[in-house]
C-alpha cells in the first residue's frame, strides 16, 4: 500500500503564500505523475496542476502564474507554491499520484489520492 500524505494548508490574507506538501510512502518503484486537485464547498473537484516524472508541468487557468507545482524525486514528496492567494482559492486540496508498484511478479501502476488539506483565504 501506498500512503499519500499533504500538509501546509491553513489560513492565510487574500494576496499571501502557502507552500503544500504531498509526502508519498510505503512500498513503491517510482512515481511517474503527481497532481494537486482542490474541492470547493458546494463544487466539482477541479484539477488544478499536474508534473510528470520528466518534470513538465501544468495549470489550469485559474492558477497559471500564481502557482507551481514540483516534486522532490529522492524524498517522494511534491509541493505546491500558491502565490497571490485569492478568497476563490479556499478549498480542501488534494494531492494524487500514479505509483509505479510490482505486484504477482508483474509491473503495475496504480492512482492513490491524500485525505486533503484545507486552504482558507480570507481577510
Amino acid at each position: 500500500q501506498v500512503q499519500l500524505v499533504e500538509s501546509g494548508g491553513g489560513l492565510v490574507q487574500p494576496g499571501g503564500s502557502l507552500r503544500l506538501s504531498c509526502a508519498a510512502s510505503g512500498s513503491f518503484s517510482s512515481i511517474n505523475v503527481m497532481r494537486w486537485y482542490r474541492q470547493a464547498p458546494g463544487k466539482q473537484r477541479e484539477l488544478v496542476a499536474t508534473m510528470r516524472s520528466g518534470g513538465s508541468a501544468s495549470y489550469s487557468d485559474s492558477v497559471k502564474g500564481r502557482f507551481t507545482i514540483s516534486r522532490d524525486n529522492a524524498k517522494n514528496t511534491g509541493y505546491l507554491q500558491m502565490n497571490s492567494l485569492e478568497p476563490e482559492d479556499t478549498a480542501i486540496y488534494y494531492c494524487n499520484a500514479d505509483v509505479i508498484q510490482t505486484d504477482r511478479g508483474g509491473t503495475f501502476e496504480y492512482r492513490y489520492w491524500g485525505q486533503g488539506t484545507q486552504v482558507t483565504v480570507s481577510s
